[in-house]
């Protein structure tokens, strides 16, 4: 079967039989030759139909699923609608099937698009769920359940002329990020719908729940969520603030975890762990994650976030590393990302400048002391 194979008529009743999703603008019924009237005879009170959203129809008369309000929040704001689906479609999950139609009178037929060439709500343009509702979609253990969430957000470019109601609540963005697709809706990313879900909290340990559970989730980086949350002008509320400063204690712990997991699953020596370097005469030259004496080697993690004093902690860092490299000290610079992404190619790094010291000029002594 081609593109260019005609649609063949089918009644529209064959939607509550059709284990689909089955929620549909006006304006796609218009375009499918039903009528302004026919749809307000459905849509009557007890009738088949109902108007679940201003201009988005719900084709069934129980209530409508998760699946199907997050379909119909989709379609109000991207004001577009899928096509009917085949009638030989899977079931979606969780999608309960309704009982037959109570409306009497001729059938509305509409006509059916070929298989394979079904659109999906996950195509509507410029609108993607976040929020709450989009962080349960990713997963996350400490957001309510999609059947309890009274309202859900969905982000839209700040140009469209949109407004908030019934379950819907807008979200404008100057810029709008690259969606995730999850069981075929367009979705914000993690750190874009943790910051539009923070934006909307005061309770500080809801926020820092939320934070760190995005973090030991490994669902992102706390750098990528600090500099998300910058983005969006919240470290100015002190609730943000302890929660993120939670956050970046958890996300080093996490960094140090894998740091030592590196060390013991790929066999290296054993090194000195946080501990201080200075010269003999007591000069301090700062600390290292993870310090290895003979070989003259140290491995510093970076969790350093884009903040107010991000200029001063550069020039810190930088001038570390500079004077422990000028003592003749390899610093391998390793970052929480990078040990998530590839702990075997950090730990070949690592591998290789302790291999390689004796063929480095010797180092000059340092006290090694605990931080």
């Amino acid at each position: 079967m081609t593109h260019n194979t005609p649609l063949s008529p089918r009644p529209l009743s064959h939607l509550t039989e059709a284990a689909q999703r089955r929620v549909m603008t006006l304006r796609a019924l218009r375009e499918h030759g039903v009528s302004a009237a026919v749809v307000n005879e459905r849509c009557r009170p007890g009738g088949p139909w109902q108007l679940l959203l201003p201009g988005v129809c719900l084709l069934h008369p129980g209530p409508p699923t998760s699946d199907e309000r997050l379909h119909a929040v989709l379609l109000y704001a991207g004001g577009d609608s899928p096509q009917i689906p085949a009638q030989h479609g899977a079931l979606s999950r969780g999608a309960a099937r309704p009982g037959p139609s109570s409306v009497s009178g001729p059938p509305v037929v509409v006509p059916v698009p070929a298989a394979g060439h079904c659109a999906t709500a996950a195509q509507t343009a410029d609108a993607m769920i976040t929020g709450l509702a989009a962080l349960t979609l990713h997963g996350f253990t400490g957001a309510p359940s999609l059947r309890a969430l009274d309202r859900i957000d969905v982000l839209v470019p700040r140009v469209r002329r949109l407004r908030s109601t019934g379950c819907v609540h807008v979200v404008r963005g100057q810029q709008l990020p690259e969606p995730v697709e999850i069981t075929g809706l367009p979705v914000a990313p993690v750190v874009r719908a943790l910051a539009d879900t923070v934006a909307q909290l005061t309770d500080a340990g809801v926020v820092r729940r939320l934070l760190v559970e995005a973090v030991r989730g490994g669902h992102c980086e706390a750098t990528a969520i600090v500099r998300e949350l910058t983005q969006a002008r919240l470290l100015g509320r002190p609730h943000v603030v302890d929660a993120v400063d939670t956050l970046l204690a958890e996300g080093r712990a996490l960094a140090e975890g894998l740091l030592y997991d590196m060390v013991f699953r790929y066999r290296l020596p054993e090194p000195c762990w946080n501990v201080d370097l200075r010269l003999p005469g007591g000069t301090h030259l700062g600390g290292v994650d993870a310090y290895w004496p003979e070989q003259a080697v140290a491995v510093e993690l970076d969790t350093r976030v884009p903040r107010q004093d991000e200029d001063a902690r550069w020039c810190e860092y930088a001038r570390k590393r500079e004077a422990l490299e000028g003592l003749g000290i390899t610093v391998v610079h390793v970052t929480p990302a990078k040990l998530r992404a590839s702990l075997e190619q950090q730990a070949a790094i690592v591998r290789t400048a302790l291999m390689t010291a004796v063929e480095r000029e010797p180092a000059e002594y340092v006290r090694v002391l605990p931080r």
